[in-house]
C-alpha cells in the first residue's frame, strides 16, 4: 500500500453499482482507475457478502484498456500469463511480476534522483535537458501514473520536442528494458 495509508474503500451494491465511502457517491471503473493512477490504493468489497472483489475489478480495468487499443502487455506476455495458470510456474509468476515492477519503480526513483543531483557533471552536457525530458516522458509512459518516484515532475515549460524522435527513443529504451528482463529470465 502506498505510504501505509488505508486503501480507499469502494462498496459494490447488489445492483453492481460501486460506492465511494469517502465521498459518499457512486463511481465508475474509470474513476477507480483514476484513483489508482493518482497513487491511491483501493479495496472493493461486496456489501452483502463482504468478499474482496478488488482483483476482479482491477483485471476488468486492465481488460478494458487493452480492448481500447491501449496495450501495455505484449501478446507473448499475456500468453505466458495464461500458460502460468495451467503449469507449475503458477507459484513463481506472481512473485516474479511483483519483483519486476518493484525493480522498475526503484530504478525509476534512483535514476531520477541521480539525474537531478546538483553536482551532476552531466547537467553541463549540451542537450542534456532535452534528453532528461525524453527520459522523464518515457518513464511516465511506462509507469502509467505511479507516484512512487522521488524525482521531479517532467518539465512543463512548453518546449516542444519532435514526437517522432521521442517515439524512436522510447522504442530504443523499451527494447533495452526488454533485453534486461530476458537476461533476468535466464
Amino acid at each position: 500500500m502506498a505510504d501505509g495509508a488505508k486503501p480507499l474503500l469502494i462498496k459494490r451494491y447488489a445492483s453492481r453499482r460501486l460506492y465511494n465511502t469517502e465521498t459518499s457517491d457512486y463511481v465508475t471503473l474509470e474513476d477507480i482507475a483514476a484513483f489508482i493512477r493518482a497513487g491511491r490504493d483501493v479495496q472493493i468489497v461486496d456489501l452483502k457478502s463482504g468478499d474482496d472483489l478488488t482483483r476482479q475489478y482491477l483485471l476488468q480495468i486492465v481488460a478494458e484498456h487493452e480492448s481500447r487499443g491501449e496495450s501495455v502487455l505484449p501478446l507473448d506476455v499475456l500468453t505466458d500469463l495464461v500458460r502460468s495458470y495451467t503449469t507449475q510456474a503458477q507459484s513463481v509468476v506472481p512473485q516474479f511480476l511483483a519483483m519486476s515492477f518493484e525493480m522498475l519503480r526503484d530504478g525509476q526513483s534512483k535514476m531520477m534522483e541521480n539525474l537531478t543531483k546538483v553536482p551532476n557533471p552531466m547537467n553541463t552536457m549540451p542537450g542534456f535537458e532535452a534528453m532528461q525530458r525524453q527520459q522523464q516522458a518515457f518513464l511516465k509512459s511506462i509507469m502509467g501514473g505511479w507516484t512512487t518516484s522521488s524525482g521531479p515532475e517532467p518539465d512543463r515549460d512548453g518546449d516542444a520536442s519532435d514526437p517522432a524522435q521521442d517515439l524512436a527513443e522510447i522504442k530504443r529504451q523499451l527494447a533495452a528494458l526488454q533485453a534486461r528482463l530476458s537476461r533476468l529470465d535466464d
